[in-house]
């Protein structure tokens, strides 16, 4: 039975329970929604709480400047590429019998647009990228995006050395960097001309690329 002197506390409407990690989601897709129409420079507290049909304080409760607000949606595009890519790197260090080329050229292929959903976060990528070069709050984002995929780069390399998909006088570290620029470069190339450089068009160089790495193995 209920506590009769409790009861009162509760009458009208009931405080709804917000999860805080679903509320921040949901401003960083307001962000996206008003990167992708307006441009970064307008993704103020009060635009996007208008984006996301919240008052400003909900959004201001949640991050205290449009900074910091906008260097977590930045951060929530990294990370959702990164996800992907680790789950295919489970699914190459799981299976033993799994073609590791292919496998791998399927890891790579997750840092390209080949659809609309990697095409958006492309694009919004690009333009939180500019930004980037006169905000140091974003330039930090950008930073940490550019060291991890270096990172991750070498490591899918030397992994497929020492599994003699490369041959022993392969420069890792060179190779790496030279991987990395053919990925920013095709990626750039489609959110700008995206009439020119096609999925088909990306999927290949990076295919001729691979060919080249193993030296025809």
């Amino acid at each position: 039975m209920p506590n009769k002197l409790a009861w009162p506390c509760y009458k009208g409407n009931v405080p709804k329970i917000v999860d805080p990690d679903q509320r921040r989601q949901a401003v960083a897709e307001a962000v996206f929604q008003v990167v992708a129409r307006d441009g970064v420079e307008q993704a103020s507290l009060r635009n996007v709480a208008v984006a996301a049909g919240l008052a400003i304080g909900s959004v201001r409760h949640y991050f205290t400047s449009a900074a910091e607000m906008t260097a977590f949606a930045m951060r929530e595009i990294r990370d959702r590429v990164f996800l992907r890519v680790l789950e295919h790197a489970a699914e190459i260090l799981d299976d033993p019998t799994i073609n590791r080329r292919a496998a791998t050229e399927r890891l790579l292929a997750e840092l390209l647009p080949l659809d609309a959903g990697r095409m958006q976060e492309a694009v919004l990528w690009l333009d939180f990228a500019a930004a980037a070069r006169t905000r140091p709050e974003l330039r930090a984002v950008a930073r940490e995006q550019y060291e991890d995929t270096r990172a991750l780069l070498t490591r899918v390399l030397a992994e497929a050395q020492q599994m003699g998909g490369l041959t022993d006088q392969t420069d890792v570290d060179a190779e790496a960097a030279r991987l990395h620029a053919l990925l920013d470069g095709l990626a750039m190339a489609a959110v700008l001309h995206p009439d020119r450089m096609r999925p088909d068009d990306m999927r290949a160089a990076l295919h001729r690329h691979i060919d080249e790495l193993a030296g025809g193995k």
